[in-house]
């Protein structure tokens, strides 16, 4: 072949990767540890910087010497975390868990996701989502032949002197309003990252009743169940009057045992659910993680005598702590989280030159991507800003938000917090 053959006309990707933002620079590439000083502490992204406990991994070892967690797992998950799942969360649904027929084992929550999806979507259903929204789940939906249909959670009131998570509120006309002949699926992710919101058991039976209405299913993205602070109590919309039948629920041994990168995950649902997963998620993964699988079944089936949870949600709420009397005394409003691992910090005052050196990826987004690119390269704390998570038309809402995460340990947030009292320079009203 000549080497000036005109190679203009190559195969280009899908357009679904510019509809979920696949192809464009994504927040995590900019914020990333390689564009940033070395020296910069990373509260930007969700995974921790310490290990999970020792009696987990000591399972994923002892998996590892042994030879059948070294092979191909059923797809729907290795018995024994079947088992466990069931053990764990039986109780927490009022009924006794079906092993075969309702729960599925995944390649972490995501693929879970995506596999629902895969499973229901026709090419133009729509799928509803709150902003600001995890934002894999644009491309899983989009990919899947979905269009996504946003509602805001509207923040709290310029007036309110500390403000929580439950400030963040639902307006349910816009979201009755954002159903069509076209909907789907709803998406209600409690605990909500990031903005930390427990949904109340009044926001979630008005949820349901809609989803009752309209004949919708409901995907209960639940991955940080296990960390709800100030005694708010979280409510699975799946245990309302009719929701079981036309709902999954969500969940993450890497959210809850701190191994982000063992990729665990599971669904909770009916038969008729669980059955089309099963076949989507069995073609796309074939099957997940076998090793990790033991482990995470170890860690369910020793956490209630270990107390785990319970040990760990104190933990994190003293890292909540740290970052929420920083911002206190630099006097910036923030919105206190009730359950997640990440504190929305208002930028609004946070001044910086118009002059400063941003790079070119920074340049032409929101104010929020300009200023948590300050902070991190003038303070050393990086972030990562809020207005990534909404819809083009939304996206002012986010502006005012940077994100930062306390899945981290305590000497890491100390530090942070040492950091933090040189913004004072830069804050004005």
């Amino acid at each position: 072949m000549s080497s000036t053959q005109n190679r203009s006309n190559l195969v280009k990707p899908s357009s679904r990767l510019k509809e979920g933002r696949a192809l464009a620079l994504d927040v995590w590439s900019i914020f990333s540890a390689t564009n940033l000083p070395a020296d910069c502490i990373n509260l930007g992204q969700g995974y921790m910087n310490f290990a999970p406990p020792t009696w987990i991994t000591a399972a994923a070892e002892d998996a590892l010497k042994s030879v059948a967690p070294n092979h191909y797992s059923h797809p729907r998950g290795r018995i024994r975390l079947r088992e466990a799942l069931k053990a764990f969360y039986s109780p927490q649904f009022h009924r006794d868990l079906d092993v075969e027929s309702e729960i599925l084992v995944t390649s972490g929550a995501n693929e879970g996701q995506y596999s629902v999806f895969t499973a229901f979507l026709e090419h133009g259903d729509e799928v509803i989502m709150f902003e600001p929204f995890f934002d894999q789940y644009l491309p899983s939906v989009t990919f899947n032949g979905g269009k996504p249909v946003y509602v805001p959670l509207h923040p709290p009131s310029f007036s309110t002197i500390k403000p929580t998570s439950d400030d963040w509120t639902i307006d349910f006309d816009e979201l009755r309003a954002a159903v069509t002949s076209r909907t789907k699926i709803i998406i209600v992710n409690t605990p909500h990252n990031p903005v930390g919101k427990v949904f109340t058991k009044n926001e979630l039976e008005a949820i349901a009743a809609i989803a009752e209405e309209f004949n919708l299913l409901v995907m209960a993205d639940e991955v940080y169940d296990c960390l709800v602070f100030d005694g708010k109590e979280h409510i699975r919309i799946a245990n309302l009057p009719g929701m079981w039948d036309r709902t999954v629920t969500v969940g993450s041994a890497g959210k809850a045992f701190a191994a982000t990168g063992w990729r665990i995950g599971w669904l909770i649902a009916p038969p008729s659910i669980i059955q089309p997963t099963l076949a989507a998620s069995t073609r796309i993964i074939f099957c997940t993680n076998s090793p990790l699988q033991e482990a995470a079944a170890c860690g369910l089936e020793q956490a209630k005598e270990r107390h785990f949870f319970e040990i760990q949600r104190s933990e994190y709420d003293a890292r909540r702590a740290v970052l929420s009397q920083t911002f206190d005394a630099l006097g910036l409003k923030y919105t206190l989280p009730e359950g997640s691992y990440f504190i929305l910090l208002d930028i609004s005052k946070v001044k910086f030159p118009d002059d400063y050196p941003f790079p070119p990826s920074v340049l032409g987004r929101g104010r929020d991507f300009k200023a948590c690119w300050f902070i991190a390269i003038e303070i050393g704390v990086s972030s990562i800003p809020v207005s990534e998570f909404y819809c083009e038309e939304h996206a002012n809402i986010g502006e005012a938000y940077a994100r930062f995460a306390f899945c981290k340990d305590l000497d890491t947030l100390h530090r942070a917090a040492e950091r933090f009292q040189r913004l004072r320079e830069y804050i004005h009203d």
